[in-house]
């Protein structure tokens, strides 16, 4: 995205574009308020500098004022930054009842100009940011609201302990295999609490580089490192008298474990330049697929922190282990997949019930969900074949005779998708063959752990 400029001025427009460019920052330049307007609905900027004046017999500010109002209506959070050579306190009031973001007078100083630039768009940065996780959110306690998906005695038997733990404030670690849905039982422990008026927080413990932990925990304050040009709200303090999921707990080197680790010990926490501390009034939900026990032995998690995390343990059963559950969610899937897609599929044939319900399901309910979702866009019929599934065949010789033709079918399909799908498919089957451990998955693959976890955001696939 570009920086939008609006000014009736040619010189101030070039002068304006080329302090731009020499700061790496792409521009587009209009120079009446009609022409910014539209392209404001065609398209999205980063941040509006505009004038205040465009009719050469005027000194008002009027048009800058009307401009700006008419800016809102069509986006509610682009940064506004207004320019003039005539500058007053009731227009400059003005400006910023409306919606302006900041102000600078003509003939501007460059330094300033930048900083203010800067300043805005980190900051409209951190608001869309706290959306994004305030519409997570929503979507988890969503979730939550609805009834988890089992007659499976073991997955009840769990909810009803969930439910009950739910009521105090002891610290939950939930275990179990990639996929079976530890995030969700997150929300439902959450929502059964007295904190659930409160926001549910989740982070990914192994997704937040070294040199951006404390930032991305604890927030920062303006000037506390070289790039702080505004203060920040870390995702402990976003998640104050609520709960805090800490997801792949495992994944988290010795030093951030050190200082999680301080954090549930002294229940408070201090922003990065900060000289206060604040109190962290949470309640902690971590969630794990590894056997923390035996990363204790081997040195690779503290044991004083296990300690800290597991006031008590929630272990969700594989998909394999409940069995009885396959064709609640499958049915469940198949509804959701046929209101988002033109599929004529209806329904699962009994043979296709049966190999679902025979396959091993390595990847959980995660990988049911996207293999329901998949068969879905491939049927042909309203009756989905074993077929429309395309199950790893070894899972499936057994049931089909002909591993052979299984497996040409299958290189087939590879054949006929674009390098992104290739990608992201064989990204998938990685991860299905390591159980999900993203470790033996980048090396399996030949990546590094971040440059896994972008290709992951990339394609949006979830562990």
């Amino acid at each position: 995205m570009s920086i939008l400029i609006a000014d009736d001025d040619t010189s101030i427009i070039v002068a304006l574009k080329l302090l731009l460019n020499s700061e790496g920052m792409a521009s587009e330049a209009c120079q009446t308020p009609d022409a910014l307007l539209a392209r404001i609905a065609e398209k999205n900027f980063k941040l509006a500098l505009i004038d205040m004046n465009y009719c050469k017999d005027t000194t008002s500010g009027n048009e800058g004022l009307e401009l700006i109002s008419k800016i809102r209506k069509l986006d509610e959070n682009i940064p506004i930054v207004v320019m003039t050579g005539w500058a007053t306190i009731p227009l400059v009031v003005d400006a910023m009842q409306r919606g302006a973001s900041d102000f600078i007078e003509k003939p501007w100083d460059n330094n300033r100009l930048l900083n203010i630039i800067h300043s805005q768009m980190r900051i409209s940065e951190i608001g869309q940011r706290a959306t994004r996780l305030s519409a997570e959110n929503s979507l988890l306690q969503e979730q939550a609201r609805q009834k988890i998906i089992t007659s499976a005695p073991a997955m009840l038997k769990l909810l009803e302990s969930a439910k009950r733990i739910a009521e105090s404030d002891i610290s939950v670690l939930i275990t179990g295999e990639n996929g079976t849905g530890k995030s969700l039982l997150a929300s439902y422990v959450h929502e059964n609490s007295k904190r659930r008026d409160a926001s549910l927080i989740t982070v990914n413990m192994g997704g937040i580089s070294e040199t951006t932990f404390e930032s991305e925990m604890f927030g920062h304050v303006k000037g506390a490192f070289t790039d702080a040009r505004t203060d920040r709200i870390g995702r402990v303090e976003l998640a104050k008298d609520g709960s805090l999921f800490l997801d792949e707990i495992a994944n988290m080197p010795m030093n951030q474990q050190a200082k999680i680790l301080r954090l549930l010990e002294e229940r408070q926490f201090e922003k990065l330049g900060a000289s206060r501390s604040q109190p962290a009034n949470v309640r902690f939900i971590s969630a794990t697929n590894a056997d923390l026990g035996m990363l204790v032995r081997d040195k690779g998690f503290r044991e004083d922190l296990l300690f800290r995390l597991n006031g008590v343990t929630l272990h969700v059963p594989a998909l394999r282990e409940r069995t009885e559950d396959i064709p609640l969610l499958a049915n469940v899937f198949l509804e959701q997949a046929r209101h988002h897609s033109s599929s004529v599929a209806t329904h699962f044939s009994p043979e296709t019930m049966a190999l679902l319900q025979k396959y091993a399901w390595p990847g959980n309910i995660r990988e049911l969900h996207h293999v329901i979702e998949r068969a879905v866009l491939l049927a042909l019929e309203e009756e989905i074949q074993p077929a429309d599934l395309q199950l790893p065949s070894v899972h499936q010789a057994d049931f089909s005779g002909d591993e052979d033709s299984d497996r040409a079918e299958q290189l087939a399909t590879l054949s006929d998708m674009t390098l992104d799908e290739a990608e992201s498919h064989l990204i998938m089957q990685a991860l299905i063959m390591n159980n999900h451990d993203v470790e033996k998955t980048a090396e399996k693959l030949g990546l590094s752990r971040s440059a896994l976890y972008r290709r992951l955001q990339k394609y949006g696939i979830s562990l």
